[in-house]
């Protein structure tokens, strides 16, 4: 099976994670921390919001069952796209929101759907799209965290994860 990889920071990467693992396509994910200026930073360091770096999730997945574009219209849907540095009751830079890519030939469908996105908003989005700078992962406890605490923070509605499972790209 072929994958693609795309990042992708909405504010606490637990919720973010267990939102786009419930997405049919989405092979694999990995919490950790992007485009930040430190090296191998800790989630400690992160936190204090002078590494740089954007709580960011991994998103491994089948182009053959879902697009790059449909998941970047599912990001826009689990997102405040004009909220900076701030996602639900979460703020600091850390939380900012950003699609990083790795593939200079994803841009312009980065660019379709934040084009796209914009045109319901009046004031301007304030989602990052770079390319990745770097990316670290979260220590092991951070990982499938809402698997390993179904009860655990979630700046996420639990709706919008029954909305993920059920939602189907059409081809």
């Amino acid at each position: 099976m072929k994958t693609k990889d795309i990042y992708l920071a909405g504010g606490c990467f637990w919720g973010t994670e267990h939102y786009f693992k419930q997405i049919e396509g989405v092979v694999e994910t990995e919490v950790g921390f992007a485009n930040g200026h430190t090296v191998n930073p800790t989630y400690k360091e992160v936190y204090t919001d002078k590494t740089g770096f954007a709580e960011t999730v991994h998103v491994k997945y089948n182009p053959d069952v879902v697009s790059l574009q449909f998941l970047l219209q599912m990001f826009f849907k689990a997102i405040d796209p004009t909220s900076l540095n701030k996602q639900g009751h979460d703020e600091g830079t850390r939380y900012r929101t950003g699609i990083y890519y790795r593939e200079p030939a994803d841009l312009p469908v980065i660019e379709k759907v934040y084009a796209e996105e914009q045109k319901a908003y009046q004031q301007p989005l304030a989602v990052e799209k770079l390319p990745l700078e770097n990316f670290y992962t979260a220590e092991d406890y951070h990982q499938d965290y809402l698997d390993k605490n179904p009860d655990g923070y979630c700046h996420l509605p639990l709706s919008l994860f029954e909305f993920a499972r059920q939602a189907k790209e059409k081809k």
